[in-house]
């Protein structure tokens, strides 16, 4: 069954009233804000033309754990996000609501790469 499909049938099941149990609710949600600085995180860094390597060094982190920012695979703490956003030369906006959630960079000024 293709993803395409999964989410078709979820959302079908949704129309009818179904109802996701809290548990799942709240994960999907977590799984959203990951990717949102996933995606802004990789944005950045590609705008700059930074490998994950360069941005690891610049930020004081792996690059394993640069990739693992990417790949939504963790959720950086506040003190790793500020790390990330200052090696970005960049401030980190996060706006955080019940169904929309925005994640970007807005740079301080001329790219520093």
């Amino acid at each position: 069954m293709s993803h395409t499909r999964w989410k078709t049938l979820r959302e079908r099941k949704l129309a009818e009233g179904f109802t996701e149990p809290d548990d799942v609710a709240e994960a999907r949600h977590e799984i959203r804000l990951s990717m949102a600085l996933a995606e802004a995180v990789y944005a950045r860094r590609t705008e700059l033309g930074l490998t994950q390597t360069e941005l690891a060094d610049r930020a004081g982190l792996t690059q394993a754990k640069v990739s693992r920012i990417e790949g939504s695979d963790t959720v950086p703490t506040l003190p790793l996000l500020t790390k990330i956003a200052r090696a970005l030369d960049a401030s980190l906006n996060i706006a955080l609501d019940d169904e929309d959630t925005r994640v970007s960079f807005t740079p301080h000024g001329s790219n520093a790469a």
